[in-house]
C-alpha cells in the first residue's frame, strides 16, 4: 500500500501522527503556523489535498466546526477521526463579575476547551485514538503502529515526570495568559491560569481593572502570550503591574521540548 494521506488541524498532531507512523504517512496541516485555530480558513491548495486525503484526525479547534461538513463533502471516502475521543473536555476558563478566575458553566454561550494537546496523560488517550485509526485503515502494519505506540507512550510518561519535577515547588502559582489555552496544562501540573480573554474577546474596561488588581494580588510579574493573537492588552496590564511579557506558543511544532519550556518559564516567574 502507497504512503497514507493524513490531513490534521493543527501542527502538535502532526508530531503525534508521525510518532506513531514514522514514513508510513505524509501528514498535511491545516492551520499553518502563525495563524489561529479560531478563524482560519483553509487555502484552495488545502482543499484540493484533501480529495485524496486517507483520514482527517481532528482535535476539536473552532474552525472545524465550519469546516468538517465541507471536508466531507469535498471527500466522502476520507475516514473523519476525533482523536479527543474518550477525553471530558473542560469548558473554556473566565472572569466572572468581578470574582476569581473559574471555569464557565456550560451553556449555549460558552465553549468546551479544545487545548487537550497540552496536557501529557490526555495526548496518550489521544496517541491510542490515533494508532488504532491507523491499523484500521492499514492494517498491513498495524504492528509498526502498535510499537511505535508503546514507545510513544513511554516518552510521554517520562516527559510527565519530567513536569512533574520542574513544577512542583510551583504548585498553586498563579499563571496569567491572554487566551485561556494552558487550563488542561495547569490542572494537570497543579497550576492557577488567569486568563486575560474570554470567549474570543478582550476585557472591557471594568474587568481590566479587576484583572490588574487581581495580577497585584497574586503577585504576577510575567504574562504568558501567543504569537497567533494581539499583545495590546497584555502590554496595557503588563506595565500597569510592572511584569515581563513571555511567549508561550501552544501550537509549537517541537511539543515535548514546548512544554518543558513552559514549566521552566513559569517556575522562574514563581520564583521571582
Amino acid at each position: 500500500m502507497a504512503k497514507v494521506h493524513v490531513v490534521v488541524s493543527i501542527v502538535p498532531e502532526k508530531t503525534f501522527v508521525e510518532k506513531i507512523a514514522g514514513d508510513l504517512v505524509d501528514v498535511m496541516v491545516m492551520v499553518v503556523p502563525g495563524a489561529s485555530p479560531t478563524t482560519y480558513e483553509p487555502k484552495p491548495s488545502q482543499m484540493r489535498a484533501i480529495s485524496s486525503a486517507d483520514i482527517y484526525f481532528s482535535i476539536g479547534v473552532p474552525f472545524e466546526k465550519a469546516w468538517l461538513p465541507r471536508f466531507a463533502a469535498q471527500n466522502p471516502k476520507m475516514k473523519i477521526v476525533d482523536i479527543t475521543r474518550g477525553i471530558k473536555k473542560m469548558p473554556m476558563q473566565h472572569h466572572h463579575h468581578g470574582k476569581k478566575t473559574q471555569h464557565s458553566t456550560l451553556g449555549a454561550q460558552h465553549s468546551l476547551d479544545p487545548h487537550v494537546w497540552l496536557s501529557p496523560p490526555l495526548v496518550k488517550a489521544q496517541a491510542r485514538n490515533i494508532a488504532r485509526a491507523l491499523e484500521e485503515i492499514d492494517p498491513a502494519h498495524s504492528k509498526i503502529y502498535a510499537e511505535n505506540l508503546a514507545k510513544f507512550e513511554k516518552e510521554i510518561d517520562a516527559l510527565d515526570e519530567k513536569l512533574k519535577k520542574i513544577l512542583k515547588p510551583c504548585k498553586g502559582s498563579a499563571m496569567m495568559v491572554f487566551h485561556p489555552s494552558w487550563g488542561y496544562f495547569a490542572r494537570t501540573y497543579g497550576l492557577r491560569q488567569i486568563p486575560i480573554e474570554m470567549e474570543g474577546k478582550e476585557p472591557r474596561s471594568k474587568e481590566l481593572v479587576h484583572l490588574i488588581h487581581e495580577a497585584k494580588e497574586e503577585k504576577v510579574n510575567t504574562l504568558f502570550v501567543q504569537p497567533q493573537f494581539s499583545k495590546r492588552t497584555a502590554k496595557v496590564i503588563a506595565k500597569s503591574i510592572g511584569a515581563t511579557i513571555v511567549e508561550a506558543d501552544p501550537l509549537a511544532s517541537d511539543w515535548d521540548a514546548n512544554l518543558m519550556n513552559i514549566a521552566n518559564k513559569v517556575c522562574k516567574a514563581a520564583s521571582k
